[in-house]
């Protein structure tokens, strides 16, 4: 098949997200100006560079109670956030803080998991974490988008800091069979990695 993504695609869901995964979920926690946590995932996430590290999300759309998410406002008036890794074994925690809380909801508390100091960064970690990348703000980019109402941004960030748990790593190397990425897919559905093999780039 093929189809402009102007026009109907003539399937059951839209397939765009299913066709590009898996992609690693960036579970983003901010503090607004009076120092109130939220914390959100967001599958529009990737690595973008890596001297200096360079991390992108993209948040899209507004809050529910108008304005921009959350995410977006915290991130661009405090200038930190962190980028806590998701596994599989916290997959119910992370879905429970994808919900659209009222804006006075604490998600740590939601979710039931544990705010843990950063080092560099003033917003905390997600103790259940196995990884964390610690972040400053860079830069917002506004994207095209189709319905004025609905805003499209990519923001990217500056990694400062980067925790991994000492038990995920194995004879100096992330252990993914043990680290256990949750990925997302398209529709409802998600992945992580239970084996890999290695491709050697040729000479």
């Amino acid at each position: 098949m093929f189809y402009k993504p102007s026009e109907p695609h003539g399937l059951k869901h839209g397939p765009l997200k299913a066709i590009i995964s898996p992609r690693p979920i960036g579970w983003i926690s901010s503090l607004d100006e009076a120092g109130g946590l939220n914390l959100a995932p967001f599958s529009f996430f990737n690595a973008m560079a890596e001297n200096p590290p360079m991390v992108a999300m993209g948040i899209n759309g507004t809050h529910s109670e108008g304005g921009a998410k959350d995410t977006l406002h915290n991130i661009e008036k405090t200038k930190e956030f962190v980028c806590n890794m998701v596994t599989y074994d916290i997959r119910d925690s992370m879905n429970t803080t994808s919900a659209m809380a009222p804006r006075a909801v604490d998600e740590f508390e939601l979710a039931g998991l544990t705010p843990t100091p950063s080092e560099l960064v003033k917003p905390p970690r997600v103790k259940e974490c196995a990884a964390h990348l610690e972040c400053v703000y860079w830069q917002t980019i506004e994207l095209p988008s189709s319905d004025p109402n609905h805003k499209n941004n990519m923001l990217l960030g500056q990694v400062v800091g980067i925790h991994i748990s000492d038990d995920v790593i194995t004879d100096g190397m992330v252990d993914m069979t043990k680290y256990q990425p949750l990925a997302r897919l398209g529709y409802m559905d998600y992945c992580y990695v239970e084996n890999t093999f290695a491709l050697n780039r040729p000479g």
